[in-house]
């Protein structure tokens, strides 16, 4: 078996053998039960709430919840346009990086506050360190929000009545100090041997092959790349992101990277069927999200590793596959396999330009973000399955004459009407994006590098990966302008909180209804004929909402330059 493909399966084994015991650690910090790092970080934690005023014990209501969420995400949205937009007199800014303007230091904050990471900058010369670092600390604060948001749901989800909810404060504290700052201490630590560099002094000088000097940025980097995967965020430290040397040092941190980022999104499915006690469902869940994601990762990797044809049809050696816009010792396999990993997940980094794959890769590398819920990013990922859950138990329910149920609520009109108003916000911001910005020529025929199918192609990337809270791109745009910044700013936040208070206001209302215990005519939803009704609900989805798009770009795209 051809190595690369060895390499691509332990990949995924690994991350999946150590999803299984994190899921049972996550569950056991959420559910409040002791861990082995309760000796260290407790008196931590204590302190922390002594500072702050919160009392950890108490239950809030899912409303609450909510409310505590979106207003320190407020908080934090302000103080990072103020850093952003100060830099050049702020400290720690030793390559004396300039400040960003206002539409550009919106995006940004956004961007980093929604777990998107859209960078219309470079990452090197567009932040001072103090930039990086606050970037940095984002994406703690983004991960953690998103997993608290899932939490909600566990317990919303948990067989029985349930008015309150837990308490946003501390399930954020704990998912920072218990789950994601130890598992980034791990792995800056095995960056650090794979040689990437950590230091707070400024560009380094350096003697190149040809014997010329160069200036070569470094900075905090072994710190920055770790949140950057296990928060599912993707921001890159440079501009060419983990297709970097220093950011991405070789096979090894490659491999160390991708584990990184599929890891937590694996074991919060497990950590819901611990948590709620329905192992079995999670495996369904866990089941159906895999099958979507092989069925896009298996032809993205094959067709990039067998090459380009129209290279072949010149008489050019193309054994190594497509290498435009990859990295040599990364190979064209592994840049396809990550390629949908990272727009599966959410994660949006890059080993390699996404704008130079196969057509139909960059097609499979749309769906994955327009699909948005295998496996998904840190926590959001399993609230927009749920979405797809209740639809497939109403639809269900309908087909066999009985009132939709799940584990034990009753699905009325008042969710329902909840899930399909955000089922179908997802594709309205990606086409009403797409078609804004095909609309007025004037503000964005200047930023595309290609014409026709695939400066379409680049013009639906561009507003999906914000729409899926991605950041990803491909990068044949031009996108720092104030109709990009300002056009992605808005669905960014769109795309990011909607799908965070509907499933939670969804699981909020389950919750405090009366539980139906099962009986031998509730519809299982353990099952792998559920699972697979799941997967018909979400491909018919995504058929009928995107299939138009993907027509006038990546699928034109592929049979024009047959």
């Amino acid at each position: 078996m051809n190595t690369e493909i060895i390499g691509i399966l332990a990949m995924f084994l690994i991350t999946l053998l150590l999803a299984l015991p994190l899921g049972k650690y996550i569950a056991r910090v959420y559910d409040g039960q002791r861990t082995f790092l309760d000796p260290v970080l407790g008196p931590l934690e204590r302190l922390f709430f002594r500072i702050s005023g919160v009392d950890p014990a108490e239950s809030w209501s899912w409303q609450k919840n909510l409310v505590a969420l979106l207003v320190i995400n407020l908080v934090w949205f302000l103080l990072g346009m103020f850093i952003l937009m100060n830099m050049a007199w702020l400290p720690l800014n030793p390559d004396h990086n300039p400040s960003q303007g206002a539409h550009l230091a919106f995006n940004t904050t956004i961007s980093f506050l929604v777990n998107c990471n859209l960078q219309h900058y470079s990452g090197e010369s567009g932040v001072s360190y103090l930039g990086q670092l606050y970037l940095m600390f984002l994406q703690f604060t983004t991960a953690a929000t998103g997993m608290v948001g899932a939490v909600l749901l566990f317990r919303a989800l948990r067989k029985g009545t349930h008015k309150t909810f837990g308490n946003f404060f501390s399930d954020y504290l704990k998912t920072c100090t218990r789950i994601l700052l130890p598992l980034s201490l791990i792995m800056g630590i095995m960056l650090l041997f794979s040689g990437t560099p950590m230091t707070m002094e400024g560009k380094q000088q350096t003697i190149g092959l040809r014997g010329d000097t160069m200036q070569v940025s470094t900075g905090p980097v072994a710190a920055f790349v770790p949140i950057k995967h296990l928060g599912t965020n993707g921001g890159g430290f440079f501009g060419t992101n983990s297709a970097h040397p220093l950011e991405n040092p070789g096979y090894g941190s490659n491999m160390i990277e991708m584990v990184a980022q599929m890891l937590i999104p694996f074991a919060m499915v497990f950590a819901f069927g611990i948590f709620i006690r329905r192992k079995r469902m999670a495996w369904v869940i866990f089941g159906v999200m895999t099958l979507g994601f092989l069925a896009l990762a298996i032809p993205n990797t094959y067709m990039e590793a067998k090459g380009n044809p129209a290279i072949a049809h010149m008489g050019i050696d193309n054994s190594l596959g497509n290498m435009e816009g990859k990295e040599v010792r990364l190979g064209a396999a592994a840049a396809g396999y990550w390629s949908i990993a990272t727009t599966v997940i959410s994660t949006g980094s890059i080993n390699s330009m996404h704008d130079s794959h196969m057509p139909l890769s960059g097609m499979n590398e749309l769906l994955a973000m327009m699909i948005n819920c295998f496996y998904g990013g840190c926590g959001v990922g399993i609230l927009n399955y749920f979405i797809f859950i209740i639809l497939a138990v109403f639809i269900s329910g309908l087909m066999v004459g009985r009132t939709p149920e799940f584990l034990g609520k009753k699905i009325e009109a008042r969710e329902m009407k909840i899930a399909m108003i955000i089922a179908l916000l997802h594709p309205l911001l990606i086409l009403a994006g797409t078609a804004l910005a095909t609309a007025f020529p004037q503000y964005t025929s200047g930023t595309l590098n290609n014409p026709g199918f695939h400066g379409f192609s680049e013009i639906l990337y561009e507003y999906t990966s914000s729409a899926a809270n991605n950041g990803s791109g491909f990068e044949g745009l031009g996108d720092n302008t104030p109709w990009w910044n300002i056009t992605t700013g808005f669905v960014l936040i769109l795309g990011r909180y909607l799908p965070i208070i509907g499933p939670v206001a969804i699981a909020g209302i389950l919750g405090g209804k009366k539980y139906i215990p099962e009986s031998a005519g509730t519809l299982q939803t353990d099952t792998p004929t559920f699972g697979f009704m799941t997967l018909a609900v979400i491909a018919i989805v995504a058929a009928l909402a995107f299939f138009p798009a993907l027509t006038l770009g990546p699928i034109a795209e592929c049979f024009s330059s047959k």
